[in-house]
């Protein structure tokens, strides 16, 4: 699979999860610590987050990891 695809499917699942605990983009950056125009790029793809970022999000989003990236890449 394509890595932008993955890159694109990861950030379309945290906005999901954004949107479900009823946080902006600009709520989450706070709350994750990370820049709000980084974030942005995140849910559009069009970045590769590390392990740490990707930690951070997850207890902002009062998630775990696993939920945001659960058949990724998609097994046959």
């Amino acid at each position: 699979m394509d890595e932008g695809v993955i890159l694109r499917e990861l950030g379309s699942r945290i906005r999901a999860q954004r949107k479900r605990v009823g946080l902006t983009q600009e709520q989450l950056a706070l709350v994750a610590g990370v820049d709000r125009s980084y974030f942005g790029a995140v849910e559009r793809g069009e970045r590769n987050i590390t392990f740490i970022v990707l930690y951070r999000l997850s207890i902002a989003l009062k998630c775990d990891i696993a939920a945001l990236t659960g058949n990724l890449p998609p097994t046959a």
